[in-house]
């Protein structure tokens, strides 16, 4: 296992931002924000599967083929290698839990299919 976050890392995207709450060898948990009217690249990973689960505002996530819409207390599974994104369509920001799990935890594991921002 190996998992490169550390508690308290955290980052600005153009979309909003994230920052690590907890990490223990195999899960890491961010809390992420989404600022109003943003979306984050669409993409996946080769190593971690996450479950995000809605804390405020009003998600609208893309999974495989799906499109879903979570709010303030429900959740979603994102199984490895599934391309997903989420998506923040409201004036309010959008906050969720993610918690990831897998055999190599860090900002490397992300392939990116689409990005509004050119990453």
């Amino acid at each position: 296992m190996i998992n490169n976050y550390k508690p308290g890392d955290k980052d600005k995207r153009p979309w909003g931002s994230w920052e690590v709450i907890a990490v223990s060898n195999n899960y890491c948990v961010k809390r992420i924000t989404v600022s109003a009217g943003q979306i984050l690249s669409l993409q996946s990973h080769n190593f971690r599967e996450e479950n995000w689960i809605i804390a405020s505002g009003e998600a609208n996530i893309f999974l495989g083929d799906k499109n879903i819409v979570r709010r303030a207390g429900e959740s979603v599974y994102i199984p490895v290698g599934i391309k997903h994104r989420i998506q923040n369509n409201t004036d309010k920001p959008l906050v969720f839990i993610e918690i990831q799990t897998g055999r190599k935890l860090d900002e490397l594991d992300i392939i990116r299919y689409e990005d509004r921002y050119g990453r």
